[in-house]
């Protein structure tokens, strides 16, 4: 369902079902039919849809409602055209999102969309301490228009929140909604090899565990051992949602305040999250309606168990310390571990960690790695607006947003890993502890002035602005090396092991600390004009200033133009059964500041803070003397990244039947931060500066098509698309020596690999094509082409139904992505015969491997002699296109009549089901990811969900 926020002609406005509802002084409930859908804009800005000139998408409760998903960001995906959600991570709670608004704006700098919620600026952007249920819409400004109004934050696009309020004259209101789901994780389709298949790909190979104790055939042949890893290293994950909310209001003050809480398991066993949210949005007015005021405070902590991959992309390849290999490649012939702590696998097995990776994979789980990551968060703002007179007004938003995040990393000495690495070291205690702290404030004030009048004909409105942040980041790392195991608790700071300056490598603790202030500034004004509700002009005018920049280069101008021409509004079209024809255009700019992609829960203001500065670090040099050396080399030329946009769209609404938009853009990105190459006589390569045209052209658009509407019964049919073609147009430090590049005429991440022709079947070895386009069985880097392939996918959109029938409902969403390609590095590696003969469980399919009495076959022989040469090719690079079946939901709504004497006014039971099948070729986990190297991957999980919604 999608009903979005309307503003109706009487009454307060609440939502049921896929109707929208009035409710009337008398306290009856009729249908109201003339509405008019409201744009969600910037700084508290609305307008209709008739009258907006922006291009930009509401998502409204309903479909963020009563979705497992603990991120919102997961429920967005195929809702929208023009921004594409992809999650990297299946962990629950994980930050790690791929959202791109119109596609790539940028190759170094920050990607992300600006996020704003309730009108104050948020530096978050995985929102995993937001309850979904607390949402009121969800709105995606796209075009220039619509983002200028954010100047230097808004270059990839803005994402404005606002959550639930109550409403004036409701009364007391009270719902529950309790939600129970089950997680499975995905299988990946690499016909992985049972225990005997295995060790017949060793026996033929000649290596591994088979050829070491020259295993006979028919000791193959009846071996009993066939574990299903998959079992030993994930699980159903069981989750639970619990949310009640409070809403009601008087002639002059309303409020809704809501309690939510979640507990979700993870399908990889040890991983986990828990959450408790609170929030509480009171509004209020003058009896005059001069002065209206409001307040907004929004609590959150969670609390998650995660796998060390999550924020330790050294471990991402390490088949030993990363669990997320473990059911695919440990071998299917050995037992699972029997013992019952890492003492006593290290007591049978001692150093020889990578001849039983399984079992210290499985000790890892089991609580040698212990990491927990909580996360405190805490938004307020409060808004006054006065009404000096009937067309000019003042206001004010002042809001902070605190977040406080705490890792606290483990190996536990009860763990093998910590107890080996102790005794290559010859230290009595292994195990180390590791406390890191962000404390991150974010203020924000936001000043305006604002004039509104109509004048015969002519509606002018206009708005004067100030913007003001203020960030403060503060980071501390604490960590203990050496842990008693008899005292050592996870967490609390006992079993420590005292320094000794006589073994001062083993137990020295070390501690690092940073702190960044920043800030930006900001000046602008809005211009709109409407005649007769026929045509519309609109304008932006934006100055900002950052920290970020020489006091020179500080400050830039952003604007846009924009206008709109309401075709059926005029007399020829009286009669033509359109309700809404609207032409638009709009151009304008934007800019980027952040410099680089913040890490995960990083805030992007407090990144690379320094780069216009000469920085030295002091430390131990020559003979343990006091040094210095270069940090950051300044560059005083450095300035913001500038994206100009234009935006073409229509509009329209046929009879209420077919509603829809069309747009089609071009984007720029010029001044692209980029390394630039300077003399290494500094013994520093690089600097940072600006250099390079990035270009992104695109055509998105959406449909509705209300098929049956009566009383009983509505179906509703929705469809949404978009292309983008994204090209590096210049860049004057082209670096082509890779296998993932940024050439100029091509798109971002470009694979430059050998082609990959199969294999040669006179001798099993694999076949390639040179520069020249011959055959060769031992390319050279200058016989990498340029494929035109990238990650990141051309087509992305949804589509769905929403039926209902009396009481009962069916709603589907299904999400698309096609055109985008990634490396299937564990494919690889399960392809691999040398990784049989290291103990690695590998695919079947090597058992069809070229022999020279199976010449006719696809897959190279055990032995070839050109056997690694693959990794730069596209043997493996594969499409990620997929159709997603998104979400389904199926239930029943019980009237208030059905309920007959129960103290309730409505119950709806349901069950629906996140990410039910995948249509794919993606033969992976999972082709959501964007990544060039698909490895490290915590799979999206399946998952299926009974539950109630009850309102009393």
């Amino acid at each position: 369902m999608n009903v979005k926020l309307s503003v109706l002609t009487a009454g307060v406005l609440f939502f049921t079902g896929q109707a929208v509802l009035a409710q009337k002084q008398s306290d009856t409930i009729s249908k109201e039919t003339k509405i008019e859908e409201v744009v969600v804009l910037g700084y508290s800005k609305t307008s209709t849809k008739a009258k907006s000139t922006t291009s930009s998408v509401t998502v409204g409760a309903e479909t963020l409602e009563n979705r497992p998903n603990i991120s919102v960001l997961n429920s967005i995906q195929g809702t929208a055209p023009g921004i594409v959600v992809n999650s990297a991570s299946g962990s629950p709670g994980s930050g790690k999102f791929n959202i791109l608004i119109r596609g790539l704006s940028s190759l170094n700098g920050s990607t992300d969309p600006l996020y704003v919620v309730d009108g104050v600026i948020t530096s978050g952007s995985q929102f995993r301490n937001l309850n979904s249920y607390d949402i009121e819409t969800f709105s995606i400004l796209k075009d220039a228009q619509a983002t200028a109004i954010y100047g230097n934050r808004a270059a990839n696009g803005v994402v404005v929140i606002t959550t639930k309020s109550g409403r004036f004259n409701s009364g007391l209101r009270i719902s529950y909604d309790g939600l129970t789901s089950f997680s499975t994780m995905p299988k990946p389709d690499y016909n992985m090899s049972s225990g005997r298949q295995l060790l017949q790909i060793q026996k033929n190979y000649g290596g591994g565990f088979a050829a070491a104790n020259n295993l006979t055939q028919s000791q193959i042949d009846n071996w009993e051992v066939d574990t299903d890893w998959r079992k030993q290293f994930t699980q159903v994950g069981v989750s639970q949602q619990h949310n009640l909310s409070i809403t009601g209001g008087g002639e002059n003050l309303n409020n809704f305040l809501s309690l939510g809480y979640l507990d979700s398991e993870g399908t990889i066993k040890s991983t986990d999250f828990k959450r408790f949210t609170l929030r509480n949005n009171l509004s209020g007015k003058s009896k005059d309606g001069r002065l209206t005021f409001g307040t907004i405070l929004g609590l959150g902590y969670s609390k998650r168990s995660q796998l060390d991959d999550e924020t330790n992309t050294g471990i991402s390849g390490n088949v030993i310390q990363n669990p997320l290999f473990g059911s695919v490649l440990s071998p299917s012939y050995v037992i699972p571990s029997p013992y019952a702590n890492g003492q006593e696998l290290y007591n049978a097995i001692g150093q020889n960690s990578a001849g039983n990776r399984q079992w210290v994979l499985q000790d890892n789980i089991n609580g040698g790695i212990q990491n927990r990551f909580t996360e405190l968060s805490i938004s307020a703002n409060a808004n006054v607006n006065y009404k000096l007179t009937d067309y000019l007004s003042i206001g004010n938003r002042t809001g902070i947003e605190y977040k406080e995040y705490e890792r606290i990393f483990a190996r536990s000495p009860l763990g093998y890993l910590s107890i080996s690495v102790a005794a290559g070291q010859g230290a009595k205690y292994g195990g180390f502890e590791q406390f890191n702290t962000t404390q991150d404030l974010t203020f924000n004030n936001i000043t305006n002035i604002s004039f509104n009048k109509a004048f015969g004909d002519h509606n002018i409105s206009a708005g004067a602005y100030m913007d003001y942040i203020k960030a403060h980041v503060m980071n501390n790392t604490q960590t203990q090396n050496g842990l008693n195991p008899l005292q050592w608790s996870f967490g609390a700071g006992t079993g420590y092991i005292p320094f000794n300056p006589d073994t001062p490598n083993i137990y020295r603790p070390t501690a690092t600390a940073s702190k960044v202030t920043a800030g930006t500034l900001a000046y602008f004004g809005t211009l709109d004009y409407d005649y007769k509700d026929k045509y519309g002009v609109s304008g932006v005018i934006r100055r900002d200033g950052s920290y970020r920049f020489l006091p020179a280069n500080r400050w830039e101008t952003f604007w846009s133009v924009a206008a709109r021409w309401n075709i059926d509004k005029e007399d020829f079209m009286a009669n033509s059964g359109f309700r809404l024809l609207k032409l638009r255009a709009s151009i304008g700019t934007t800019g980027n500041q952040n410099l680089g992609i913040a890490a995960n829960n990083a805030n992007p203001l407090a990144l690379l803070p320094n780069n216009f500065l000469d920085l030295y670090s002091g430390g131990s040099s020559y003979q343990n003397l006091l040094g210095y050396s270069f940090v950051n080399l300044s560059n005083p030329y450095l300035v913001w990244e500038q994206v100009k946009q234009s935006n073409l769209g229509l509009d329209f609404n046929y009879k209420g039947i077919i509603e829809g938009s069309v747009d089609y853009y071009q984007k720029r990105t010029t001044r692209m931060f980029n390394d630039l190459q300077k003399s290494a006589v500094t013994g520093i390569y690089t600097i940072r500066g600006n250099d390079g045209v990035l270009d992104n052209k695109g055509i998105e658009g959406l449909i509705r098509f209300n098929a049956i509407r009566n009383d009983n019964t509505r179906l509703s049919i929705f469809a949404n698309a978009a292309y983008n073609s994204n090209k590096i147009v210049s860049m004057s430090n082209e670096n082509l020596s890779g296998d993932v590049v940024n050439a100029i005429g091509g798109p971002a991440s470009q694979y430059q690999l050998y082609t990959y022709v199969g294999v040669d079947q006179a001798d099993g070895q694999q076949l390639f094509l040179d520069a020249n386009g011959n055959t060769t069985k031992s390319p050279v880097a200058a016989d990498r082409k340029l494929t035109g392939k990238s990650p990141y996918a051309k087509f992305t959109g949804g589509f769905g139904f929403n039926f209902q029938h009396k009481g009962w409902f069916l709603d589907t969403l299904f999400s698309f992505q096609q055109g985008g390609y990634s490396y299937d590095n564990l494919y690889s590696w399960v392809m691999n015969p040398a990784y049989a003969g290291i103990n690695i469980n590998v695919s079947s399919d090597l058992l069809n491997a070229w022999t020279p009495e199976n010449t006719n076959t696809d897959v190279p022989a055990l032995r070839a002699n050109n056997a690694g040469r693959e990794g730069s090719s596209d043997r493996f690079l594969y499409k990620t296109d997929f159709i997603r079946l998104k979400n389904v939901s199926l239930g029943y709504n019980f009237t208030k009549d059905q309920l007959g004497n129960l103290p309730v006014r409505g119950i709806k039971l349901f069950v629906q089901a996140e990410n039910l099948y995948t249509w794919t070729d993606w033969i992976g986990f999972d082709p959501e990811p964007v990544t060039t190297y698909s490895l490290n991957v915590y799979p999206n999980p399946r998952t299926v969900s009974v539950g109630v919604n009850v309102d009393f």
